[in-house]
C-alpha cells in the first residue's frame, strides 16, 4: 500500500441502503409548505467566537499528544498514553512490524519506537519510544460511559500522511458493534460499544484521537464505513472509534504484563464456518471443532452441529456470531439454538473467555 495511507482504515461493515429525501418533497408527492419565519435571527457572534475558542483550546492542549507512526511503508497515528513514553495505536497500524519511526506534533525530528505488544482481537497495540523527548505530553482519556449522542468531537491524526490534521463532527451514535475485514492488513476484529462519529476518518487517522471539548480522548479512530453502491468507496460521515474505556483496559494490561491477561470477551470455544443454503444464502455457523472443556463442549455441542441462534440473536454467519458474542461477557448464561440430524435443539451455555 502507498506509504501515505495507513493500513485498512476503510474496512468496515457495508452500508447497503442509502435514501435521499429532496427538499421541497413530502411522502405524498405534494410540494412541502414553505415556512417564512418572522423572528429569525443570525447566530450570535459571541456564541460563534466562544465555540471557535473552545476548538482552538482543545487543539492546543491535545494535538501535542498525537503522533504520526511509520510502520514499514505504511503511515498511521498514535496517542501518547503516559509519561513513560508509551503510545497507544491500532494493531492494524503496527501490523507485523516491531520497530517504528515516530514524529510528534511539536517537532519534525524522527524518533524511534519499539513494539510492546499488539492485541489484534480488539485492534489495539502499544509501542514505546526508545528515547523520551523533552515536553512529551500524555493525553487525558475520558470515561466512555459519559459519551452522549450529539457531543461535538474532533478527530486528530495524520490522514493521508498530513500530520497534525484535525476534523470535526459530532457523536452520531454509541454502542455500535462493528466487524472489520481481513483484507489490506485488517485484523478481522469484532469490536463492541464503538463510538460512531461524523468527523472525517480518513486513511492515516487510524490510531489517532477522537476528542471532546473538555480535551479528553473518548476514542481511538479505527474504521470508516464503505458504501458498496459506490464501489466500496468511503461513506462520508460514518466513522468508528474504539471507546476510551476499552483502550485503557487493554493498554494498562499490555504495559503492566506485556500482554492482555483478561480480554473481557465471551467465547463459545468452537471453530466454525459459515453455512449457505441452495440459494447461496448464509443460514448458520457449522461447528468444525469443539474446544475440550470449553463452553460449547460443556453444553453438549459437537462437530457437525449448525448454530442458528445465540440467546435472542439470530446467527447466520461467523461475523454475526462474533457480533452476538461481543455484547456478552465471560461467565454469562445464555442459550444456543442449533440443528443436528435435521432436528432443532436449544441448550443452556455458560460462556467462556476468548
Amino acid at each position: 500500500m502507498d506509504a501515505t495511507r495507513a493500513r485498512a482504515v476503510r474496512r468496515c461493515v457495508p452500508f447497503l441502503l442509502w435514501c435521499l429525501v429532496l427538499p421541497g418533497c413530502t411522502g405524498s408527492g405534494q410540494p412541502a409548505p414553505t415556512e417564512h419565519p418572522t423572528n429569525a435571527q443570525a447566530p450570535s457572534p459571541t456564541t460563534a467566537n466562544d465555540l471557535q475558542s473552545d476548538y482552538q483550546r482543545v487543539i492546543k492542549n491535545v494535538l501535542p499528544s498525537v503522533v504520526q507512526i511509520q510502520a514499514g511503508e505504511a503511515l498511521g497515528s498514535g496517542v501518547v498514553y503516559d509519561g513513560n513514553a508509551h503510545i497507544v495505536t491500532n494493531a492494524h497500524v503496527v501490523g507485523s512490524s516491531k520497530k517504528f519511526r515516530v514524529t510528534t506534533a511539536n517537532s519534525q525530528q524522527v524518533l524511534t519506537a519499539s513494539l510492546v505488544s499488539s492485541y489484534p482481537q480488539q485492534d489495539l497495540a502499544v509501542i514505546r519510544l526508545d528515547r523520551t523527548p523533552q515536553g512529551l505530553r500524555p493525553a487525558v482519556f475520558g470515561d466512555s460511559a459519559r459519551v452522549q449522542v450529539g457531543q461535538i468531537v474532533l478527530a486528530m491524526g495524520s490522514p493521508l500522511g498530513l500530520s497534525s490534521s484535525v476534523t470535526d463532527g459530532i457523536v452520531s451514535a454509541t454502542g455500535r458493534t462493528v466487524s472489520e475485514g481481513n483484507s489490506e492488513g485488517g485484523t478481522g476484529a469484532t469490536i463492541a460499544n464503538m463510538v460512531q462519529t461524523s468527523a472525517d476518518i480518513n486513511p492515516g487517522n487510524s490510531g489517532g484521537a477522537l476528542v471532546d471539548l473538555n480535551g479528553q480522548v473518548i476514542g481511538i479512530p479505527t474504521l470508516a464505513a464503505v458504501d458498496p453502491e459506490l464501489g466500496n468507496g468511503a461513506a462520508p460521515g460514518i466513522g468508528f472509534a474504539i471507546p476510551a474505556s476499552l483502550v485503557k483496559a487493554i493498554a494498562d494490561q499490555i504495559i503492566k504484563s506485556g500482554r492482555v491477561t483478561y480480554s473481557g470477551r465471551a467465547a463459545l470455544g468452537i471453530t466454525g464456518r459459515t453455512v449457505v443454503n441452495g440459494a447461496y444464502q448464509p443460514v448458520g455457523v457449522a461447528v468444525v471443532e469443539v474446544q475440550p472443556g470449553g463452553a460449547a463442549d460443556k453444553a453438549g455441542l459437537r462437530a457437525g452441529d449448525v448454530i442458528t441462534r445465540l440467546g435472542d440473536r439470530d446467527v447466520t454467519t461467523i461475523t454475526s456470531l462474533a457480533e452476538a458474542l461481543a455484547g456478552d461477557r465471560p461467565g454469562q448464561r445464555t442459550t444456543v439454538t442449533f440443528t443436528r440430524d435435521g432436528g432443532r435443539r436449544t441448550v443452556a451455555v455458560t460462556l467462556g473467555e476468548q
